[in-house]
């Protein structure tokens, strides 16, 4: 018992003693200092990514043992302060990131000659005449049931105009025409097959056996 209680007064002049000049018990600085460093204490590591307030990829920071732990560690957004790392880091940096010298590098923009755009031109009207364009559409039920003889083509419910005609040759056949390229007097309205003549640039030269240039088109129903 004695023993315990010489124990107890050790602690407590370990945490309190008094000042011989006031005669005043004071908390014992090296208690206060070591204190003060558990509360104070900070990590400094490395940032792998721009974090608000906080600061930037590659920057070296302190943060609370806590945050590092609970937050940025399992999230990879930052790695400790070792030599390690900061290897790594800096040669990630320099793999990812471009240098100066290619991010001034003067990029030259290479023109198409004439003769490059005739072959475009060519190229894309060949492939209109070639082509066969494929149009589904819903037919009116009534008229249907109307037609005086099974011959009588069948008559759709919106009819084909050259807007029409033109977005479904970018989307099927990848060329971009204008409405003024196609010769259609007026829409298509029936089920059938057309063939639509085209208003090319005399400058593209049409092929053996041509007369002029046209597009097929077959008005199917759904």
């Amino acid at each position: 018992m004695g023993y315990l209680q010489y124990g107890r007064l050790g602690v407590r002049q370990i945490i309190r003693f008094r000042d011989s000049s006031s005669n005043s018990a004071v908390v014992n600085p090296l208690l206060y200092a070591s204190q003060g460093l558990r509360y104070n204490r900070k990590l400094q590591v490395i940032l792998t990514t721009d974090i608000d307030k906080l600061g930037k990829a590659g920057d070296t920071v302190k943060v609370a043992p806590g945050y590092f732990r609970n937050h940025l560690m399992p999230k990879l957004l930052a790695v400790p302060n070792i030599d390690k790392f900061a290897y790594l880091l800096t040669e990630q940096r320099k793999i990812y990131q471009p240098t100066e010298e290619e991010k001034q590098e003067d990029v030259t923009v290479v023109k198409e000659s004439k003769e490059d755009l005739m072959k475009e031109y060519e190229a894309a009207a060949l492939r209109l005449d070639k082509a066969k364009l494929v149009l589904r559409r819903l037919i009116d039920v009534k008229k249907a049931k109307a037609r005086a003889s099974k011959d009588e083509p069948l008559e759709i419910r919106l009819p084909v105009t050259k807007e029409v005609l033109v977005a479904e040759v970018a989307r099927q056949l990848c060329v971009n025409i204008a409405p003024e390229n196609l010769h259609l007097p007026s829409p298509l309205s029936t089920v059938g097959e057309y063939e639509v003549p085209l208003r090319l640039p005399r400058s593209i030269p049409l092929p053996e056996g041509k007369v002029n240039w046209s597009l097929q088109v077959k008005v199917r129903s759904k």
